[in-house]
């Protein structure tokens, strides 16, 4: 049995090791219980002479029995205990003791007495072993284990090739669930109020070797990981039925797309190929791992980035390359996800292939599961944007440092990358970072030391015990160390070694200042700096982007179409702000669809609002604008 267990693939591999373990020290197993349902056990004990009979089969049962037979209607009780036999050794009569076998005898010969094994052999052959079996990690000692026996003992090998192993359902508190707890989630419940699809989620992404917390405030936040997709399909489905665009009737190779096309479609085939690798594995939550990942790459830069491209009124091809890779990329995750999801998958590749193509297969369940395409894995691409995000996350750290708000333009920022060839990868994409972080320049900085400085201390209550006399020497050694590296090491948790003293981490104290005028964020050889000084135009285009997001915000309370045009007006007392709508007035239109920007009273039929921007007061109205 350990033999046979050991060519099991086991997921997590230490449900493996359980298994080894048990088999290791199993003792006797009591195989009988005194309950009426269950499998009687054969033995037929004689009164006369104590004999015990095993009978072996049905047939030896007829050969033997000299009563009851004919009330015989199937193998269990009570007809079973009415069947007598002639006792073998003495010709005295053999009643079939009272107990029945323990529910595990049953279950561990399912592979055989389900698959009839003893009656058409040529077809238990096709089934057996089973490729996966999945139950939680109690039945190692219990199913597997009594699988494992029955199966080793009638043809010497494990009944299964794979099992999967799984832990306890707990309450989303982690306390065991219980009616009489008043914790129990009942199934029916839980499908209608949280959706099916988000309970697959939650399975799906947990971890086997943990217990699971399930409840609706946990379902919540796997409920947001869903929207993110739901809400990107949202968006391509709103500004495509509003563009009546027909992915079926374009056609733009791959390879004559941008670099924003091409990088989500290159991460798409790298997910495609994660997933498959995953499922050969049985690791459905690293799969979703990757689908999240995806998901927030997908939302939060591929589509942010592209909002303008579907915005704009002219059907070029830059646009068209937008909507047939967001298309593309919908269809290939609804096909991904629907063995995770199958009920939104369904919804998506209906919406998005059936409506138009009509000689689609008729279910996203029909389709073979999708293969990565290895060429359009764009490693130098993807890996140029993994470190211009990166950048990206630093300069919003430095943002956030310096408590400026995202939509008020900076001069300049900073960077500082790990190595020389990096710098090309973040130069190609400097108008990307210069507009995600809303500056005007991006430039380089050699070291580190350009944009942080350190000061390494001793701590005296530590470094003066350890070193008595010598703690002047110490100090001075540290004073005239290279800080920066000095510092870096006491970060990094190792050891420093100055002027033939050994210092450790614990012992030191870091001071750090920024360079004069910029916020700066450090992650490893990495650093972003920005600079925190606001020249008043620099205010006066941070006010048109304040602008901008509140005429948005009052489009949608208003209830205005995606595709809507507007009339905006405004008054303001502020001179500060009559030269924001003056001198940035295209600005503003283009963003917000307004076909007019002009001063005066609001109409009566106009949707109106008191803006408060920075301290300066105005009063923005907005109505459609007539047709043309």
């Amino acid at each position: 049995m350990i033999e046979a267990a050991r060519t099991v693939k086991w997921v997590p591999a230490s449900a493996g090791k359980r298994m080894e373990d048990w088999l290791n020290n199993m003792g006797d197993w009591c195989i009988s219980r005194k309950r009426y349902w269950g499998l009687p056990l054969p033995f037929y004990f004689c009164s006369s002479c104590s004999e015990m009979t095993a009978i072996g089969s049905r047939q030896e049962l007829e050969q033997l029995a000299i009563s009851g037979l004919d009330q015989l209607k199937e193998l269990h009780r009570p007809w079973i205990d009415q069947v007598k036999l002639r006792c073998p050794k003495c010709d005295g009569v053999a009643e079939r003791i009272s107990e029945v076998g323990d529910c595990w005898l049953d279950a561990g010969i399912v592979p055989f007495s389900t698959l009839e094994y003893l009656q058409d052999h040529a077809y238990w052959e096709q089934w057996f072993p089973a490729d996966l079996v999945i139950e939680m990690r109690e039945q190692i000692r219990l199913w597997f284990y009594s699988m494992l026996f029955m199966s080793v003992t009638l043809e010497g090998i494990a009944p299964y090739r794979s099992v999967f192993v799984y832990e306890k359902v707990h309450d989303q508190y982690g306390r065991p669930m219980h009616k009489s707890l008043g914790n129990a989630i009942w199934f029916d419940e839980a499908a209608e109020k949280m959706g099916a699809d988000v309970m697959r989620w939650i399975y799906c992404a947990q971890n086997p070797q943990s217990n699971l917390n399930f409840g609706y405030g946990l379902a919540d936040e796997t409920r947001r990981k869903v929207l993110t997709l739901w809400n990107v399909y949202a968006f391509y489905v709103t500004y495509a039925s509003v563009d009546r665009f027909d992915p079926t009737k374009h056609r733009v190779p791959v390879a004559a797309r941008g670099d924003l096309d091409r990088w989500i479609l290159a991460r798409l085939h790298q997910l495609t190929g994660q997933v498959r690798a995953s499922l050969d594995e049985y690791d459905a939550a690293a799969a979703m791992r990757q689908f999240e990942a995806f998901l927030d790459d997908l939302s939060n830069w591929y589509l942010r980035r592209s909002r303008r491209r579907f915005w704009k009124s002219e059907e070029d091809a830059d646009k068209v390359a937008a909507y047939l890779t967001l298309h593309e990329t919908l269809v290939t995750l609804a096909r991904l996800l629907a063995p995770f999801t199958p009920f939104l998958a369904e919804q998506l590749y209906q919406n998005l292939v059936r409506s138009v193509d009509p000689a689609a297969p008729e279910s996203v369940h029909h389709h073979d599961y999708p293969v990565a395409e290895r060429s359009l894995v764009d490693e130098g691409l993807l890996g140029d944007v993994e470190l211009v995000q990166r950048v990206v996350n630093l300069g919003r750290s430095a943002r956030s440092k310096a408590g400026l708000k995202v939509r008020q333009p900076l001069a300049e920022l900073l960077v500082k990358v790990a190595a020389p060839a990096e710098r090309a990868s973040v130069e190609r994409f400097a108008s990307v970072i210069a507009d995600e972080l809303n500056v005007k320049r991006v430039a380089f900085v050699d070291a580190l030391a350009d944009l942080v400085s350190y000061t390494v201390r001793g701590k005296p209550a530590l470094l003066g015990p350890k070193h008595g006399r010598d703690l002047p020497k110490v100090y001075e050694a540290l004073r005239h160390a290279d800080q920066t590296a000095t510092a870096r090491q006491v970060l990094a948790g190792q050891p420093v070694e100055v002027g033939g003293f050994t210092l450790e981490p614990a012992e030191l104290e870091i001071s750090t200042g920024d360079r004069p005028g910029y916020a700066v964020a450090v992650e490893d050889e990495y650093a972003a700096a920005v600079s925190m000084a606001l020249t008043p135009e620099l205010v006066r285009e941070g006010l048109a982007r304040e602008l901008v997001h509140r005429i948005q915000t009052m489009r949608r309370s208003a209830d205005f179409s995606v595709e809507d045009r507007i009339v905006t007006s405004y008054q303001t007392d502020s001179d500060e702000l009559r030269q924001v709508f003056e001198r940035y007035a295209d600005y503003v239109k283009a963003e917000t669809l307004s076909r007019e920007l002009r001063p005066g009273e609001p109409p009566a039929d106009a949707y109106v609002e008191t803006l408060s921007l920075d301290g300066h007061r105005a009063t923005v109205a907005v109505r459609r604008a007539p047709n043309p």
